[in-house]
């Protein structure tokens, strides 16, 4: 049996600058580094978890802060590659084709959401103490929002509070599914600071909560799938006790929250679908190699079969789809805002996550009792990714969203 991850690295050539580098030939020089340096570590990571591999991550992320493409989604003004959202798209798919791409390209979330949060609506002193040292990649984040005991699909609904008192917020309450909150240095709080608001959408705001402050606790990391995770790659439930953080903390207006999630959640989707198409588009290679190279019986391959053929035939037309709706709805939110993209960007939230679970349920059947284990990425990815089908919005809220849209049309 030959060991999908088990290749030895390939010496990447000398690295340089891709600033003004046509489309095709950056996202063949990402793709060729992937290939040649991240997927190697997929074997490691799979059987020993994240902190097995970190040591040589951190070397492929100088490696890449050298290549010019650290940071791809921010301004170069600011630190980063200053790709154009449809740029960070293709770069995103190529990325997404192992577990460990955005990492290394410093683009994962929720870091790549906070950076764009604090980017837009930080003041001076958050981007000075937290942004730059967040697009450095000398300090890592999270974001608080869902909570145990409240429907993660209302982020109106909150119980977490930020109580005001002169110059602080006291902040009480539990959050889980916390992304990457072990090892981070503050996490960004959803937190009720207007509850006598009459506005549902205008009573909860965000607030930076440094982890080292007094009250906030990681009570445990979150075991997911089986996997209880470490580092950035897991999601851990946190609690706030009588959490002081100073006013100043607050990113934006006071009850502003909500609206900020949204807009963070807008460009946020279009980066989670491109990530997706990348698996899909993984999968359907690890699904396509096997078909040929697996004989049933000597002379007959899996590929001879005609049920493997049209799961290749659907996978392949599903992401090609796929592709087309996400640049599409990336193409309105750089012409129109997010607001005026919310359709779409519903639309390919539920429509590319219901594909991505197609595709790896195919490549699963087609790989047998091979796609069950850790020696190619497929059941790490059906474990994991199962939930994009519930996290930034489960798919039955986005389907009515369109739904409703629709009926707009026809209706007085």
């Amino acid at each position: 049996m030959i060991h999908e991850t088990g290749a030895p690295a390939v010496p990447f050539g000398k690295v340089r600058k891709l600033g003004g580098m046509p489309r095709e030939l950056l996202l063949d020089t990402v793709r060729r580094f992937v290939e040649a340096e991240i997927q190697p570590l997929e074997a490691p990571f799979l059987t020993g978890g994240f902190a097995s591999v970190e040591p040589r991550l951190a070397e492929l992320r100088a490696a890449v802060k050298r290549l010019g493409l650290w940071a791809p989604h921010v301004p170069a003004e600011a630190g980063g590659a200053g790709l154009s959202l449809i740029e960070f798209a293709g770069v995103s798919e190529e990325l997404g084709r192992t577990p460990l791409g955005h990492y290394v390209f410093n683009a994962q979330a929720p870091d790549v959401g906070n950076m764009e949060l604090l980017l837009t609506h930080g003041d001076e002193s958050q981007k000075d103490a937290w942004l730059r040292p967040l697009i450095d990649g000398s300090i890592r984040s999270s974001f608080s929002m869902t909570e145990p005991g409240r429907a993660g699909s209302n982020p109106t609904w909150l119980a977490t509070s930020a109580t005001r008192e002169g110059n602080e917020y006291v902040i009480n309450g539990d959050k889980w599914f916390t992304t990457g909150a072990e090892g981070a240095a503050f996490t960004i709080v959803m937190a009720v600071t207007n509850p006598e608001s009459r506005e549902r959408h205008r009573k909860a705001s965000m607030i930076i909560v440094p982890f080292e402050t007094p009250g906030l606790e990681l009570v445990r990391n979150t075991s997911v799938m089986g996997e209880r995770g470490s580092g950035w790659a897991s999601h851990a439930e946190v609690a706030f006790t009588n959490c002081r953080v100073p006013v100043s903390n607050r990113i934006g207006d006071e009850g502003a929250g909500f609206v900020l999630a949204q807009e963070r959640l807008g460009p946020g989707r279009i980066h989670h679908c491109m990530r997706w198409i990348g698996i899909c588009e993984r999968a359907i290679e690890i699904m396509a190699k096997h078909a040929v190279d697996r004989e049933l019986r000597p002379g007959d391959p899996l590929a001879s079969r005609q049920v493997v053929r049209h799961w290749i035939a659907d996978s392949r037309v599903d992401v090609d789809a796929s592709r087309l709706m996400v640049i599409d709805a990336a193409q309105k939110i750089e012409r129109d805002g997010p607001r005026a993209a919310r359709t779409q960007v519903s639309a390919i939230k539920f429509f590319v996550a219901d594909v991505l679970g197609r595709v790896l349920d195919r490549t699963l059947q087609v790989l047998g009792g091979l796609g069950m284990t850790d020696y190619t990425p497929i059941a790490f990815w059906y474990r994991h990714e199962r939930a994009a089908r519930i996290y930034d919005g489960a798919d039955e809220v986005h389907r009515d969203l369109v739904a409703r849209a629709e009926l707009a049309k026809y209706m007085r």
